[in-house]
């Protein structure tokens, strides 16, 4: 059979899809975030760890920079 490559949709792609935060997080990152907020020990196993909250960042609108004219007012 030949290989056909099929085109994908402008609307489906994703420019920095890695850059973006993952929800998900790597067994070594969740052990290094227990440990930094004291829910992890050397002796603790790795099955049934508790769960980790991912943090988001929220993007919301840019604070404006005040300018002098409006600190000497």
């Amino acid at each position: 059979m030949e290989d056909t490559k099929v085109s994908l949709d402008k609307s489906l792609r994703r420019g920095n899809t890695m850059s973006g935060t993952r929800n998900v997080l790597k067994r070594a990152e969740r052990v290094s975030q227990l440990e930094a907020e004291d829910r992890w020990s050397e002796k603790s196993t790795i099955l049934g760890m508790p769960k980790v909250r991912v943090k988001r960042t929220v993007i919301g609108k840019k604070k404006k920079k005040k300018t002098k004219e409006e600190d000497a007012d």
